[in-house]
């Protein structure tokens, strides 16, 4: 990181007079490096990554090691790295993964579990980091937004704690599922979640200057109802700041300046942030469905700060060592080779539907339909897959398809590297495209 101005480093240094800033030890990430090999995708190695670290405004990281990224910020050095614990594979067909999925928990003689809700605006990044956690891609990522469309589980086991993933759509407003026609699923999902939750971790994108500085009516309103339940606020994509003192005003707003129950001040430099904030607020026209409600642009109830850049992995690591030790003492719901509750042909369609996403234009992807037509294990082991892509326009079919093929064959060799990943094996992945009469 490059040096920072001298301003910035004695702001950092006046949070600490009111706060006890944590540290954490680094891990190394373990990667498999694919290498095409005709038309199938072959693992040839482990690579190790490089060692990750970072801040987190809470008491409670002093327990987890050294070298936090505000030591970074200021030159300090940096930890050492240690290698990952083991992340299972997702078996290769529906009958393994039915049998993982009620097969009895491997618990130890003191087992903890702890269930957690993910909780923010869409695109704020919930499956990135959920995949960050699991230590493997179970779940689809794209820049657009909606692309998880229902509820998504997935798990983490470490010694005896375990920790059960839930992954929720974005949340919305009933108005704008209405005008866009989409999904009961996504106004429903991330409420159900919380039914069941043992902590909620409220995730804001602090790199979209238009939705960071106050958390949404609906994501308020969701707090507010199941407010016996803790909750954490983790900022994300801290990476794409420029100005890092930038979330030091974010914490106060967000949060209300109250974290754990106690209240902070930022001094001056703040208030006029506020103010300045609070009339760019005040000038918007309001929002239908608030008016008349008392406008709040925090929640106060916070145990714990956490910033991070799960796309780089930076702090990833000692937010989920904080998940695994606020584990309650209870019965396993997993055994411990389980990853994912999904599907193996479930993970490949979203997969599809990611990489449809992210190459298509914004009208495109959402009205491909899709058919498994062949799912099943080659004489050598290897994962045999054939997809149909259903679309209603020639025009949507031709953009898919691309010239001389080069759009479907780069989808197919994308998906490809991610299904290896997931199920650790070699796979043929082959996808057709026709048009619907």
């Amino acid at each position: 990181m490059a040096a920072p101005s001298r301003c910035s480093a004695v702001l950092f240094r006046t949070v600490l007079r009111f706060w006890r800033l944590g540290q954490d030890a680094g891990r190394e990430r373990v990667a498999l490096r694919p290498l095409l090999l005709g038309s199938q995708w072959r693992c040839l190695s482990c690579v190790v990554g490089t060692a990750l670290s970072g801040p987190r405004l809470a008491p409670a990281s002093r327990r987890y090691g050294q070298g936090s990224a505000l030591d970074r910020f200021l030159g300090l050095s940096r930890p050492d790295s240690s290698l990952p614990s083991r992340v299972p594979a997702v078996p290769l067909n529906r009958d393994d993964q039915d049998l993982l999925l009620v097969h009895s928990p491997d618990m130890p003689e003191n087992p903890r579990v702890l269930r957690v809700v993910l909780l923010g605006a869409p695109n704020a990044g919930k499956s990135t980091l959920s995949n960050q956690l699991l230590g493997r891609k179970v779940f689809p990522v794209s820049k657009k937004v909606h692309t998880t469309r229902c509820q998504a589980l997935g798990v983490f086991t470490e010694n005896e704690a375990q920790v059960i993933l839930l992954d929720t759509p974005g949340l919305i407003s009933p108005t704008k599922q209405k005008r866009h026609h989409l999904e009961s699923s996504l106004l429903e999902d991330p409420w159900k979640s919380m039914e069941s939750a043992d902590l909620v971790v409220v995730l804001v994108d602090v790199s979209d200057k238009w939705t960071r500085n106050q958390l949404s009516p609906q994501l308020l309103q969701c707090l507010t109802k199941f407010s016996q339940v803790p909750s954490i606020l983790v900022m994300n994509k801290v990476d794409c700041l420029k100005q890092k003192s930038v979330l030091l005003d974010l914490s106060v707003v967000l949060t209300e300046g109250i974290v754990n129950g106690k209240k902070f001040e930022m001094g001056q430099a703040l208030r006029s942030y506020q103010d300045t904030y609070y009339l760019s607020r005040v000038s918007k026209s309001p929002d239908p469905e608030s008016v008349g409600k008392p406008q709040r642009t925090g929640w106060p109830h916070f145990q714990e700060i956490f910033m991070l850049s799960s796309l780089s992995q930076e702090d990833v690591h000692i937010l989920k060592q904080y998940l695994l030790s606020k584990a309650q003492p209870g019965p396993w719901e997993f055994h411990s080779e389980v990853l994912t509750s999904q599907m193996p042909e479930e993970i490949c369609a979203n997969i599809i539907r990611e990489k449809l996403l992210e190459h298509l234009p914004q009208e495109v992807p959402y009205s491909v339909q899709q058919q498994t037509v062949v799912w099943e294990k080659g004489p050598s082991g290897e994962l045999l897959i054939l997809q149909k892509l259903l679309v209603s326009k020639e025009s949507h079919m031709k953009l898919l398809i691309g010239l001389k093929g080069h759009m479907i064959a780069q989808i197919a060799e994308e998906v490809g590297r991610d299904l290896m990943n997931i199920f650790l094996c070699d796979v043929q992945l082959r996808l057709s495209v026709k048009l619907l009469k």
